[in-house]
């Protein structure tokens, strides 16, 4: 009998460790990292953190690999492997706190998940869609000091805690329909800037059919309907009509277009 509660124990403990791991793997974890909200509205700056962050090595790489349609040229960044290992070997041995900013918090784990991701098609390329990756998101690949996170973690146990529904724009998932990858690190002194530029430049692209009263939008808009508030109150058609150059009627009903899961290889 003995034997047997001690085996039931054992299996329960697994079990409960492996569950843990499913939901650090999905993203429902933050695996520990600092997840400070945006309290009011955005602003950019560097004051007030215990560390900026140079991201200046990866903003070469996006300005040499990444066009102005956010497409990626994979080939040739794979020539530059290692100078994407090292920025994100720099990454890796820093550790993220509280005393950090929200700013340098937001463009850190941006930048991380984007160069990750980069990194993952790199490794993997040639290939036509990251969704043939066996685990892309789940996975554990990203190192952040003695934690490895994954894709999923860094989006959903981190970066959308953080109250900032911008965040959708501004990390890409290699493929077509993604929001275009920006051609410039994210860094705290433009943060506020540079999330605007980049909801404002994927509301008003072809991402989205917006008309006043049969808008057809991106599924991103549906996945992450609870994230996009006005006054505090969920509400997509509000948000979108903050940036959209077509205002969308409240009363429509917003469709959502097919996701194109196509690498964005130039």
């Amino acid at each position: 009998m003995k034997t047997i509660f001690n085996l039931a124990t054992l299996l329960f403990l697994v079990c409960s460790l492996q569950s843990c791991n499913l939901l650090s793997a999905a993203g429902i974890s933050s695996q520990g990292q600092p997840t400070k909200k945006v309290q009011s509205n955005l602003t950019s700056t560097t004051a007030n953190s215990a560390v900026n962050i140079d991201h200046s090595q990866w903003d070469k790489l996006l300005k040499k690999h990444v066009n102005s349609d956010g497409m990626v040229d994979y080939k040739a960044f794979k020539k530059d492997e290692a100078k994407l290992d090292g920025y994100l070997k720099m990454l890796s041995e820093k550790n993220p706190t509280n005393n950090w900013s929200v700013q340098e918090l937001l463009a850190f784990y941006i930048n991380l998940y984007n160069a990750a991701t980069v990194k993952l098609i790199v490794e993997n390329y040639p290939l036509k869609s990251i969704k043939d990756i066996d685990g892309a998101w789940t996975k554990g690949r990203v190192a952040v000091g003695d934690k490895m996170l994954s894709l999923g973690g860094i989006e959903n146990g981190i970066l959308r805690k953080m109250n900032e529904p911008r965040i959708h724009f501004a990390i890409n998932c290699a493929s077509i329909s993604c929001p275009k990858l920006l051609d410039e690190a994210y860094t705290a002194a433009k943060i506020n800037e540079q999330l605007d530029r980049a909801t404002n430049e994927f509301i008003n692209s072809d991402k989205n059919d917006i008309s006043a009263s049969n808008p057809k939008v991106s599924s991103i808009f549906d996945w992450y309907a609870k994230d996009y508030k006005v006054n505090g109150k969920q509400d997509v058609i509000a948000f979108i009509n903050q940036y959209s150059n077509t205002k969308i009627n409240a009363n429509a009903t917003l469709s959502y277009k097919n996701y194109d899961w196509n690498l964005n290889d130039q």
